[in-house]
């Protein structure tokens, strides 16, 4: 039967069907349920999905954002962090001065330093190796997250090694996954109208092959809600999806929606809750061989990301302590949380907390 002149009622039903045998979906129906106004059929479907591969368990860790540097190279549209060389506000961490930060915040139980920053053009890449070995040093339990598929690609561009190369030097020093970042929308048309100047959508699939390929887990993200097209973000699914049937090395898809420039922006330059929520629940529905789905609450704020629990969400991110890329925009979330608070935003939305490590390991049940 030809789907296109199928009532709604009928297409959201064949739809369903295929989730309900675990069919996958194809690039059609990811665009029609975005199309779609029927946002609790979506919701549930999802949440079907979710139920079936975590069941009640809402995954989070304790962590810690560092940032080594706000200087980069690229002018990206959407970046309301990065600083020339120079300009007021610009900083450059040196490897003790990261040491000191992490000393003020840090407390036995955290588990992952999340590090991502300006593509700094200033420092050479032996710089980046020494911070992450001076870290690992002081501090050799804690999991380092570090440095995203197109800071990758920045890095074998200022030191002329291979991909494999850079990642290589950076596991010898204590690297162990790479977070999502950089990814934004994987399609050229939009790189290049948001003007994003690092990697293109081929060689950060390809970082992350490799890290793969080096028996590295990663993350994957998805930066929505500007000019990017229905098409192109599911698309962008279906290439991670790709990767994924390839190399099985994804931990965790996060959705982000863009945050607009300033803090007194109107509501009304806010990605929409509906928007949020179909999201978190349509990658649920598309990305079947992926294990969990982020509902990232700095993005998201406190009460939708109770609500994406139920939308497909299994994973709430961490406790942060402060997080600055989303702040220096007009996030209107909390800049990090207490391990209480999330197991109580957790327990509230009917879900069980389950504290984690980097790789999903249960540390413990709430």
């Amino acid at each position: 039967m030809d789907t296109a002149v199928a009532s709604p009622d009928k297409r959201m039903a064949e739809i369903a069907e295929k989730v309900e045998n675990g069919m996958r979906l194809s690039k059609e129906d990811g665009i029609y349920l975005y199309e779609s106004e029927d946002l609790l059929t979506i919701g549930q479907l999802a949440n079907k999905v979710n139920l079936r591969k975590n069941g009640k368990k809402v995954y989070f860790v304790e962590n810690m954002s560092l940032y080594f540097t706000n200087v980069c190279e690229a002018h990206c549209a959407f970046c309301h962090f990065r600083r020339d060389p120079g300009e007021e506000g610009a900083y450059t961490l040196t490897p003790e001065e990261v040491i000191e930060y992490v000393q003020q915040h840090y407390h036995p139980g955290m588990r992952e330093f999340h590090i991502t920053g300006g593509h700094n053009h200033t420092v050479p890449f032996q710089y980046y190796v020494d911070a992450i070995r001076n870290l690992k040093e002081h501090y050799p339990d804690v999991t380092i997250k570090a440095f995203t598929g197109a800071e990758i690609d920045f890095f074998s561009r200022i030191s002329g090694l291979s991909y494999k190369e850079v990642l290589q030097e950076l596991m010898k020093v204590g690297l162990a996954t790479l977070p999502g970042g950089g990814a934004e929308i994987l399609s050229e048309r939009y790189r290049e109208k948001m003007g994003v100047g690092k990697a293109t959508s081929d060689q950060w699939l390809e970082v992350h092959r490799i890290a793969h390929g080096l028996g590295m887990k990663t993350h994957a993200t998805m930066l929505y809600g500007s000019i990017e097209t229905l098409e192109e973000r599911i698309q962008h699914m279906i290439y991670l999806r790709e990767l994924q049937d390839e190399t099985g090395g994804f931990l965790v898809f996060i959705p982000n929606a863009v945050q607009p420039a300033k803090k007194s922006a109107s509501i009304k330059r806010h990605v929409t809750a509906i928007d949020n929520l179909k999201t978190i629940a349509i990658s649920r529905l598309m990305l079947d061989n992926f294990p969990h789905v982020k509902a990232y609450f700095i993005n998201l704020g406190v009460q939708l990301t109770q609500l994406a629990l139920s939308f497909g969400a299994s994973d709430v991110h961490g406790t942060i302590v402060q997080e600055r890329i989303s702040h220096a925009a007009a996030a209107l979330s909390p800049e990090g949380m207490t391990k209480d608070e999330l197991i109580w935003l957790v327990k509230s939305a009917n879900r069980t907390p389950v504290e984690r490590d980097t790789f999903y390991k249960e540390i413990k049940v709430y």
